[in-house]
């Protein structure tokens, strides 16, 4: 039976053990049948296998299940946890902004521009890189991105908070690339026309953003550099299922 061919797209620590690959898979293969694949490959790396167990997966830049089949080209990628209406008439400001950044974040600049004179609140989060982590001295750290699945993913979660709490308005940004300590990772504002939907929106976001968007940072301590432990993905997104579990052990 002719096979087909799958590419494979790792993010976070699994790049760093698996690298960009592709797997050929008899057609009408599921992504379960893909992860029980990769877990027997795994089995002499016990920490790219158990991961395994915690990942959620995409084809083609948007979250699959379990049982999603796979057809030829599709690009799987293989995301570890991660590091993660509208009043009209708004000239200079847009109901929502969102977008990843190499550059710095203008926090002030961007926070000005969110308010409007209906506005009675704006809620700013602003996640700044520490010196310290779990009692480790921290340097540095770098982000990285699924690009195109985080900007969508960001600008998805952007108008759900707008729905969901009523605010007028939403800036969502993240900082990819080296950071110094100091430097703001991530920006959030919230603008509305009260205080308590400014902070629960904001609240919101953050946390969200932390378990569902694919964004990894790599810590660089003074003893050594390692990617972090993400928050677990809530569970309508992971991708594990009984073989892939029993594989990965």
């Amino acid at each position: 039976m002719k096979k087909m061919r799958v590419q494979i797209l790792p993010f976070g620590v699994l790049k760093d053990l698996l690298g960009p690959a592709s797997r050929e898979l008899t057609p009408g293969a599921s992504v379960a049948d893909l992860l029980a694949i990769l877990g027997v490959e795994l089995r002499s790396q016990p920490r790219a296998a158990q991961l395994l167990s915690r990942i959620a997966v995409s084809v083609n830049a948007e979250y699959a299940n379990a049982g999603q089949i796979l057809n030829e080209g599709d690009v799987v990628g293989l995301l570890p946890p991660v590091s993660g209406g509208a009043e009209s008439g708004a000239a200079h400001a847009p109901a929502v902004i969102t977008y990843l950044t190499h550059e710095v974040i203008r926090t002030q600049e961007l926070t000005t521009a969110a308010a409007q004179g209906s506005d009675g609140a704006v809620v700013t989060f602003d996640g700044i890189v520490r010196d310290n982590t779990r009692g480790r001295q921290v340097l540095s750290l770098n982000y990285e991105a699924y690009e195109e699945m985080a900007s969508r993913q960001m600008a998805e979660l952007a108008a759900q908070a707008i729905e969901r709490f009523g605010v007028r308005h939403v800036t969502l940004v993240h900082r990819l690339g080296h950071l110094e300590i100091g430097e703001s990772s991530v920006l959030i504002v919230a603008a509305a026309a009260h205080r308590g939907a400014a902070f629960d929106a904001c609240r919101w976001l953050i946390d969200t953003l932390k378990k569902t968007v694919p964004i990894w940072k790599k810590e660089t301590f003074v003893d050594g550099v390692v990617w972090a432990d993400g928050e677990p993905f809530p569970d309508e997104l992971m991708a594990r299922t009984g073989d892939a579990a029993e594989a990965a052990q």
